[in-house]
């Protein structure tokens, strides 16, 4: 079964599910491992679909956007490459709304952001050299991570993908 098909089972069957589904059991039914499971996730939700990640398993979810377009990235970068990722998807017109990861013990785990200018990810970038005992959360899934950004169009998320995607951000499963 190819990538796309399985994805698509996938979101099939979480739209079913009245419970969460775990990656295991997800993995089992499709005759995969959970971390393929977990990357198809991850890609399913910077496509759009509305997944959350629950210490039970995933559910889907409806969702309305306080912006005329909203679209999830998922992304994979050094520390060193912070500043360049939130540069780039406020200069292309971007709001980073906030940032979510999946953890192996308590499930999805986001924290807002809020980062529509550069000022605002310099102030952001200084926090995060501040802090003694605190890191970004994408360093405990070794850099990958999803971003929820605000734009007025499909078009404008797009270019910021681009954008990323060339810079060697964008996080993509070829499994």
């Amino acid at each position: 079964m190819d990538a796309n098909k399985r994805r698509s089972q996938i979101l099939a069957l979480l739209k079913k599910s009245q419970m969460p589904v775990s990656a295991s059991s997800l993995a089992e039914q499709l005759s995969v491992s959970r971390q393929i499971i977990v990357g198809d996730v991850a890609i399913l939700r910077a496509s759009g679909a509305h997944i959350s990640a629950t210490p039970r398993g995933y559910v889907y979810e409806e969702e309305a956007s306080a912006f005329p377009y909203e679209g999830l990235l998922a992304c994979r970068h050094s520390p060193d490459q912070l500043r360049e990722e939130l540069y780039t998807i406020v200069d292309y017109g971007g709001f980073v709304i906030d940032v979510t990861i999946e953890h192996p013990l308590y499930g999805q785990l986001s924290g807002p952001l809020n980062i529509g200018s550069r000022y605002d990810v310099d102030l952001f970038i200084e926090k995060v050299e501040a802090a003694e005992n605190a890191k970004p959360l994408s360093v405990l899934t070794g850099g990958i991570h999803l971003h929820r950004i605000g734009c007025k169009d499909s078009a404008v998320f797009s270019l910021i993908k681009e954008k990323l995607d060339e810079k060697g951000i964008i996080f993509s499963s070829a499994e």
